[in-house]
């Protein structure tokens, strides 16, 4: 006999497939209902995230429905928030929601509910989103590895038993998985890059300042991370941006770049385009041998398109930017945690990653920053003499393949000790230090099928362009457009 049929209907599986400009297209042609669009995303939901933990501190269904009627009424009375009207969306789970649990994965903030939004979560809201949830992160967003004592771990959008990379990990596998249509992330030490290479998707780190962070205790030092966008399309990508960027007057370090300019077609021709292979820094870097065989595969695609790729030689030490990073990146953490260090009762929850970030932090002293600030400005100069020959530079995105998602992180990479939680993803520094954008870019697959993904850089402000560059890759890289075998979908069967 036949079984019955375990998925959504057809119609709620083709809206969950649509890219978040066509869903847009369609909510606002009065095509599909916000009501339809949030029943199909919960459905989605309900049938995946049991797999993969990505999708946390969810609100009541119906709550989310009511939300979704009410954008219906707008539309009928011919009033919109924007083009994201009537998403849902589910924030990274280090994003203040006014209203909402937002515990950072801590469980020193387990009940934390926020009085305020987050300059980029107002923006979401003021386009008609509907806030469904939050997605999951490392606890403060400390390690590409999404687990916590809160929620528990996220795992792998194309394989469960592997790890989602983070801090974003939960936002790319909800992406991937079509669970949102769009959502955002954050990076400090590649955290839209690394989980987006792994769950075959696009992450976009942009430049320092392009998305305002705040309200914050600091607004002046905190220069390391930034928010940005996450997406299965780089039009969606470029989309999101648009809504994510521009000045508000809380971040003074915030660009005063009109921001629409992101939303415009992304078509450019890339002839004669001039791309550096970074590689792994001549040796320095230790990479997993697939890894390195994968994206100088993909570098053909870069040919293809009519660019010039070319080797680049070592031209910085790369071992002084990493003193450097650890420095700064401690400094930084205490900054913002060193409260809950100071109180035993919040030490105790900590894990020991935060709290060994914490006293390295408190080791460090007034020289010891100067000089890494000093490393920091000659790296960004060397930076910048490379663009005046090469328009990208590429290198991978991570140094290893998705791992197990039971290990807490790698101890080796390609047969090297790793010395600290995070020095297996010391390839993505590089951006982060010289406050450039940088983008992960799919690149294809290991043999078991484990989704990797190329980082490329771009000159400073130089967002649009990578943006274009993004858009070029997914026409002419096939595996950019492949799906999760967990989307397979179900049908009748014999028995």
């Amino acid at each position: 006999m036949q079984q019955a049929i375990l998925e959504p209907a057809s119609t709620s599986q083709e809206i969950v497939h649509w890219s978040a400009v066509e869903l847009s297209r369609r909510i606002h042609a009065r095509d599909v209902s916000c009501v339809e669009v949030m029943e199909a995303f919960l459905a989605q939901i309900d049938r995946l995230n049991p797999k993969v933990n990505a999708v946390v501190a969810r609100v009541d269904p119906d709550h989310a429905v009511d939300q979704a009627r009410q954008r219906d009424v707008m539309l009928s009375q011919g009033r919109s928030g924007g083009w994201m009207h009537g998403f849902p969306l589910a924030p990274k789970d280090l994003s203040a929601t006014a209203g909402m649990v937002t515990t950072m994965g801590s469980l020193a903030l387990a009940d934390n509910v926020p009085a305020h939004d987050s300059i980029m979560v107002e923006r979401l809201r003021r386009q008609g989103t509907v806030l469904i949830g939050k997605t999951n992160t490392p606890e403060f967003g400390l390690g590409s590895h999404t687990y916590n004592r809160v929620y528990g771990t996220t795992r792998n959008a194309w394989d469960p038993s592997r790890s989602a990379g983070g801090s974003s990990g939960g936002t790319a596998v909800a992406v991937a998985l079509n669970m949102l249509p769009v959502a955002d992330g954050s990076d400090m030490m590649g955290s839209l890059r690394n989980p987006a290479a792994w769950n075959n998707i696009y992450g976009l780190r942009p430049s320092f300042g392009r998305v305002p962070y705040g309200p914050a205790g600091d607004v002046f030092f905190q220069q390391l991370g930034t928010e940005g966008p996450m997406a299965r399309h780089p039009q969606d990508l470029a989309w999101l941006l648009a809504t994510q960027a521009g000045h508000d007057s809380r971040a003074p370090l915030s660009l005063h770049d009109d921001p629409s300019c992101f939303a415009q077609p992304l078509q450019r021709d890339f002839r004669h385009a001039r791309i550096g292979w970074l590689g792994d820094f001549g040796g320095y870097l230790a990479v997993e041998p697939a890894v390195m065989a994968a994206n100088e595969m993909a570098l053909h695609t870069f040919q293809h398109l009519g660019c010039h790729v070319e080797s680049v030689a070592p031209f910085f030490p790369m071992d002084a930017l990493w003193e450097c990073w650890c420095t700064l990146r401690s400094m930084s953490v205490t900054g913002n945690l060193g409260h809950l260090y100071a109180a035993t009762a919040t030490r105790e929850l900590l894990k020991p990653e935060a709290i060994w970030e914490i006293e390295q932090g408190n080791s460090r002293g007034v020289a010891d920053i100067n000089r890494a600030a000093a490393t920091r400005t000659n790296w960004y100069q060397a930076l910048l003499s490379q663009f005046a020959t090469y328009d990208f530079l590429v290198l991978p995105c991570s140094q290893i393949a998705p791992f197990s998602a039971e290990q807490s992180w790698p101890r080796t990479v390609a047969g090297r000790a790793m010395d600290t939680y995070h020095r297996w993803m010391e390839v993505v520094i590089g951006p982060t230090l010289a406050c450039v954008p940088a983008a992960s870019l799919p690149s294809g697959f290991t043999a078991d099928g484990l989704p990797l993904g190329l980082q490329v850089i771009a000159p400073p402000r130089s967002d649009f362009a990578l943006l274009q560059l993004a858009a070029a890759w997914h026409e002419a890289f096939a595996p950019a457009r492949s799906t999760s075998p967990l989307l397979a979908p179900l049908r009748y069967c014999a028995d």
